[in-house]
């Protein structure tokens, strides 16, 4: 989507426009929340907002219908828009675990060819159809091991042919084990702790395999209240045991005495988060890159709306330099822990190479 379209719809937001319910629906990074245009809640900042064209696409990329607009219920425009949707639900639907979904299968439903439903699909989704249908089935093999079934149970009626499959398709996408990550990082025990930083209050938590989150902040309440709430059945503990040579490296990064942080991670991230992660740990100190240049370097460069996705949802600040992709304009972007602090360790890294 260009961004004349982007401009319109900002000032949609900006005015509640209702001609606009069913075009798009907007998500939120500070709530989590994705909402119709004439939602009456407070508007929030530009730089806090990512359109997408369904409230598909917004869930997909992990944000929550918001309750007082209830932007699924809106009715969606374009024909183009619609089939896309439809076929979301298809995928949604899906309930044959001895025949995988194909794309054949899919092409057919919609009544297109192939070539046209991954372009069209991908265009609107920011995804591809087999990976949309990846998602959808890792979502309901959670959903029914939350419902206390057993996993191998789980692993047949979500599609996964043997547990294999699953490791296949979940263990090269993050540290933790696929049934530690399944049940929201349950068994995991995290430490953390949270200190003083040039930028206000930093937490650091890790695992025993490495850094699980790195956030900045004011409020350690806030802080804390973001961890557990991305490892709720984890064992999650204040200690700063342990911690001290993480600490002492991220602050010695913003003190300006150590400008290469190559900590050891443990994340819970999709296979294109990870590639993403890695292509931005490859920034050299001080430069910066481009969206479009970090979709390119990953191999997929019409997904630049998913790179942006990828940024936004980084759990390790400074560790995995998200702060150093900025728009193809010159312009910063977002920042998920505030522009002020993407301009602060930006100006810091320029004044140490200049």
């Amino acid at each position: 989507m260009d961004k004349t379209a982007h401009k319109a719809w900002w000032k949609a937001v900006l005015s509640r426009d209702r001609r606009f319910d069913g075009t798009f629906v907007y998500g939120v990074r500070s709530t989590g929340i994705y909402c119709r245009p004439s939602c009456p809640a407070r508007r929030p900042k530009r730089d806090q907002v990512t359109f997408f064209q369904m409230p598909e696409a917004a869930r997909q990329s992990g944000y929550r219908p918001c309750l007082r607009c209830r932007p699924d219920s809106a009715s969606i425009q374009g024909p183009q828009t619609e089939l896309v949707q439809r076929l979301c639900r298809f995928i949604e639907k899906y309930d044959s675990p001895d025949r995988p979904l194909t794309l054949g299968a899919m092409s057919e439903y919609a009544g297109i060819s192939l070539h046209h439903l991954q372009r069209t699909f991908k265009r609107i989704m920011g995804i591809s159809p087999k990976q949309y249908a990846e998602a959808c089935r890792l979502r309901r093999l959670k959903a029914l091991v939350k419902r206390r079934m057993s996993v191998t149970h789980a692993l047949h009626e979500a599609g996964y042919g043997s547990s294999s499959r699953l490791y296949e398709g979940v263990s090269g996408r993050m540290g933790m084990t696929p049934g530690a990550y399944l049940r929201g990082g349950k068994g995991i025990k995290i430490r953390f702790t949270i200190v003083d930083c040039l930028l206000g209050r930093l937490l650091v938590a890790a695992t025993d395999k490495g850094v699980c989150q790195v956030s900045i902040g004011k409020s350690d309440e806030a802080l804390e209240a973001a961890l557990v709430g991305e490892y709720p059945a984890a064992r999650i503990r204040r200690a700063k045991a342990g911690l001290c040579e993480y600490i002492t490296s991220l602050l010695g990064y913003l003190d300006g005495k150590q400008p290469d942080l190559n900590l050891p991670l443990d994340l819970r991230v999709t296979a294109f988060q990870w590639r993403v992660y890695e292509a931005l740990r490859a920034i050299p100190f001080g430069h910066t890159r481009t969206y479009t240049d970090i979709a390119r370097a990953v191999g997929s460069p019409k997904a630049v709306r998913a790179v942006a996705r990828a940024c936004a949802s980084n759990p390790v600040a400074i560790v995995v330099p998200c702060h150093r992709v900025i728009r193809k304009d010159g312009g910063l972007g977002g920042y998920r822990w505030g522009m002020e602090v993407k301009k602060a360790l930006l100006r810091k890294e320029r004044g140490r190479i200049s």
